[in-house]
C-alpha cells in the first residue's frame, strides 16, 4: 500500500506539521462556561504516530476535533504546516479537512444507502474529482485493504471490520496526510482491532501522520509516542525507544456474530417480501387500493408546485429590483431638513449588519456628480460609491467584464463599473470599454465592467453612472468620512418586519441615538406572501380531503383482504407467527401500497407539470424536495392509520377458525 501525498512538502524546514499553543476550548452552559481544554500547548512531527489517551470527559476528543479542523479553539493558535488555521474562514477549512486530513471513526459512519465503492468515493465527489478516477482509486484502496469481493456491498452486508476498513478506504482517498482515528478500536472485537493497529502502523511506515485518540492504553502502547491528557490538561508526553513493526500481509477479518436484534430485522424483511408477493399477485386490486393515494398526492404536489413556481417567479422579479432591502438613511425622518447636515453612517457601520444573520449581503453608498474625460469626449456622470456586494443587492446584470470585489475596496483600487447609459455616452464610437481609463475629477479609473442601466430606478436611473468602491470615492473623489446611505439585502426566508426592528436596534446601540430612519420596500413581497399562505392554507384542504378518501378505500380493501387471506393467517399462526407478526405484516403492506402510491402521485405530477409547461405557456412549476418528501410520507402515514384496523382485524384471528375456515 502506497501513500498518496507528500506530507511534508510546503512546510518550512524545522516547522513541525502541527503546533498548538496555548489552546483553550470552552463552551456555554446555561449561564455558566465549561472550559474543556485548558492552554494546551502540542507540537507533531510529520510521519510520527501519536497516541492521546484519557478516560471520558478528559478533552481528547476535544482535542482531535480541533487538530481535525472539526471544531476551533476558543483562544490560542493552531498552526498547521506553518498556516494559522484559526485564521482560516469555514471554507477554507474544509478544504483542509478534504486535502490533508482522514478521519476512523468509532462507529464507522458509513452512509448505509451507499456501497462500500461509493462510501469510498464520497471525499473524491467533494474534491471535484472525475467519476472515473475516483472510482478506479476507490477500487484500488479498497483491493490494498482486502475488501476486492465486497466492493458492492452495503455496510449492512459487512461486519464490523470490514465497515472499519471501508471507513480507512474512506480516509486515505484524498490523500490523508494525517489519519485521526477517534477510538478505531472500541467497536471491533479483539481480532479486528489487532489488524486494524496493523494496517494504522503500515500507513505509518508509509509516511501518513498517525493521531489515535484511545481510553485503552494497550492500543496507546502501540503508538512511537503517547500523550496523555486529563481535565482538559496534559500531564505527560512520552516517547518510545522503538515500536514493533507490523505486518506488511492485512488478513480479512472475521464476520463479528449477529446481534440479538437479527431476528426483528429478518422478521421485518420476511414480512416485506410477503407484502410485495401479495401485491403481485393481485394487481388489479392493489391498484384500486392506490388510486386514490394517486390522485390525492398529485394534485397535492401539482398545486404546490404551481403555486410555489408562480410565486418564486414574481419574487425572483421583485428581488432584482431590489424591494427586500432596507435602505438605512441620516436624519430623524424622512425629509427631515437636517439630514444633509448628519454625517454619522460610517463604513464600520455597514461592516457590522454584514455580520447579521438576516443580512444576505450589505454596501454602503456614496454619492456625487463628476465629468468624466474620455479622449475628446467629456460628460457630467453620476459617481456612485458602492460596496462589492452592491450588484448583488440591486440585482443588476453584467453586459461585459466583471464586479470589483472587497480586495479592490479594501485597497481603494482606481477601478470602475459603469453602466449601459455610461457606455453609449462616452464610448459611441464602438470601443471597448472594458480596460479603458477615464479621468474622474482628475482621478484615473480604470473602467472593469458594464452593467445594465434598464432596469435602473431611482432618480439617477436615466443619467451615464460610475460606480467605484465606496473607499476609492471617498478618500481619491469627494475627500469624506461618511456615507450617505446603507443598503441591506434581507435574506431569503427572514420575515422584512423582524429584519427592521434589528436592524434599528443594531443602529441605535451603535449611534447611541435615533440619527437615523429606515426604508423598507417591502410592500409588494408582503402582499405576494399573503397570497402564498392563502394557497397553503387552500392546498393543505385538497390534502386533507384527497388522502382521507384514499386512506377510507385503503381501510375498505385491506378488510376485504383479510377475509380473502384468512386461511393464509391461520397457517402463518400454525407454524409459530405470533399476533405481532400478523400485525407487522399487513400493516407493512398496506404501508407498502400507500407510499407506493405516494410515489407514483408524485411521479404523475411531474408528467402533469410538463404538460402544463409544454401546452400552457408562461406556467412555472417549482417542485420543492421538502414537500415530496412530506406527501410521501403522509401517504405512509395514511397507511399506518387507515391500515391499522385491518391489521389488527387479523392479527385478532383465533388460528383453529382461520384454519378451518376456506
Amino acid at each position: 500500500m502506497s501513500a498518496t501525498g507528500d506530507t511534508g512538502a510546503t512546510r518550512k524546514d524545522g516547522e513541525p506539521l502541527i503546533r498548538l499553543a496555548n489552546v483553550t476550548r470552552a463552551f456555554p452552559s446555561g449561564e455558566d462556561t465549561v472550559t474543556v481544554l485548558h492552554g494546551v500547548d502540542l507540537t507533531i512531527e510529520a510521519g510520527e504516530m501519536v497516541a492521546i489517551i484519557g478516560s471520558s470527559g478528559s478533552g481528547k476528543s476535544t482535542l482531535m476535533n480541533i487538530l481535525g479542523c472539526l471544531d476551533r479553539a476558543s483562544e490560542g493558535s493552531y498552526l498547521f504546516r506553518g498556516k494559522d488555521v484559526s485564521a482560516l474562514d469555514a471554507e477554507e477549512r474544509s478544504a483542509l479537512r478534504r486535502e490533508h486530513f482522514g478521519f476512523i471513526f468509532q462507529r464507522y459512519q458509513l452512509l448505509s444507502e451507499l456501497d462500500a465503492v461509493e462510501n469510498v468515493e464520497v471525499p473524491a465527489v467533494y474534491a471535484g474529482e472525475n467519476r472515473s478516477e475516483r472510482r478506479r482509486r476507490a477500487v484500488d484502496l479498497l483491493t490494498g485493504l482486502g475488501l476486492g469481493d465486497r466492493l458492492h456491498h452495503r455496510p449492512g452486508q459487512l461486519s464490523g471490520g470490514q465497515q472499519q476498513r471501508v471507513s480507512v478506504a474512506r480516509a486515505l482517498m484524498n490523500g490523508g496526510d494525517v489519519i485521526l482515528a477517534d477510538e478505531p478500536t472500541g467497536a471491533l472485537d479483539t481480532a479486528s482491532g489487532s489488524e486494524l493497529m496493523k494496517q494504522l502502523k503500515a500507513l505509518n511506515r508509509a509516511g501518513h501522520t498517525i493521531i489515535i485518540v484511545t481510553h485503552d492504553r494497550e492500543v496507546a502502547a502501540e503508538a512511537e509516542r503517547i500523550i496523555e491528557i486529563s481535565d482538559g490538561r496534559i500531564l505527560a508526553d512520552t516517547r518510545k525507544d522503538g515500536a514493533d513493526e507490523a505486518h506488511a500481509v492485512l488478513a480479512d477479518i472475521q464476520p463479528r456474530q449477529r446481534s440479538a436484534l437479527g431476528g426483528l430485522g429478518d422478521g421485518v424483511r420476511e414480512a416485506m417480501r410477503m407484502a410485495l408477493r401479495a401485491m403481485a399477485a393481485h394487481k388489479l386490486r392493489t391498484f384500486l387500493t392506490m388510486l386514490g393515494i394517486i390522485i390525492g398526492i398529485a394534485s397535492v404536489v401539482s398545486v404546490v408546485a404551481l403555486g410555489k413556481g408562480s410565486q418564486e417567479a414574481v419574487l425572483e422579479s421583485i428581488s432584482s429590483i431590489g424591494t427586500n432591502t432596507i435602505t438605512i438613511m441620516p436624519g430623524r425622518e424622512a425629509g427631515d431638513r437636517h439630514s444633509g447636515r448628519v454625517h454619522t453612517l460610517k463604513p464600520s457601520d455597514a461592516e457590522m449588519l454584514a455580520r447579521q444573520p438576516y443580512a444576505d449581503s450589505v454596501t454602503p453608498q456614496v454619492s456625487t456628480s463628476e465629468t468624466a474625460v474620455f479622449r475628446d469626449s467629456a460628460a457630467t456622470v453620476s459617481v456612485q460609491g458602492v460596496g462589492a456586494s452592491y450588484f448583488r443587492v440591486q440585482g443588476s446584470e453584467f453586459t461585459a467584464g466583471r464586479a470589483f470585489d472587497e480586495s479592490s475596496v479594501g485597497e481603494r483600487a482606481q477601478t470602475a463599473v459603469i453602466d449601459s447609459n455610461a457606455e453609449e455616452t462616452l464610448f459611441g464610437d464602438g470601443t471597448n470599454p472594458i480596460g479603458q481609463v477615464v479621468i474622474l475629477n482628475k482621478v484615473p479609473v480604470r473602467v472593469i465592467g458594464v452593467v445594465d442601466a434598464s432596469h435602473a430606478v431611482g432618480p439617477r436611473s436615466g443619467s451615464a453612472t460610475f460606480y467605484l468602491p465606496y473607499t476609492t470615492a471617498m478618500s481619491r473623489v469627494m475627500g469624506r468620512d461618511y456615507l450617505e446611505a446603507i443598503t441591506v439585502r434581507v435574506g431569503d426566508g427572514y420575515n422584512m418586519d423582524d429584519a427592521e426592528a434589528a436592524i434599528s436596534n443594531l443602529m441605535t446601540r451603535l449611534h447611541r441615538t435615533q440619527d437615523f430612519f429606515l426604508l423598507n420596500a417591502n410592500t409588494i413581497r408582503d402582499t405576494i406572501e399573503s397570497t402564498g399562505r392563502t394557497l397553503t392554507l387552500l392546498v393543505s384542504s385538497i390534502a386533507v380531503i384527497s388522502l382521507v378518501v384514499g386512506g377510507i378505500g385503503v381501510m375498505n380493501i385491506m378488510l376485504v383482504s383479510v377475509t380473502e387471506r384468512t386461511r393464509e393467517i391461520g397457517i402463518r399462526m400454525a407454524v409459530g407467527a405470533r399476533r405481532g407478526d400478523i400485525l407487522r405484516q399487513f400493516l407493512i403492506e398496506a404501508v407498502l401500497v400507500c407510499a407506493t402510491g405516494g410515489v407514483a402521485g408524485v411521479a404523475l405530477s411531474f408528467v402533469m407539470g410538463a404538460g402544463l409547461s409544454r401546452f400552457v405557456e408562461g406556467t412555472e412549476l417549482s417542485y420543492s424536495p421538502a414537500t415530496i418528501v412530506l406527501a410521501c410520507l403522509s401517504a405512509s402515514l395514511i397507511g399506518i392509520v387507515f391500515g391499522f384496523m385491518p391489521a389488527r382485524s387479523a392479527a385478532r384471528l383465533d388460528p383453529v377458525v382461520a384454519l378451518a375456515r376456506e
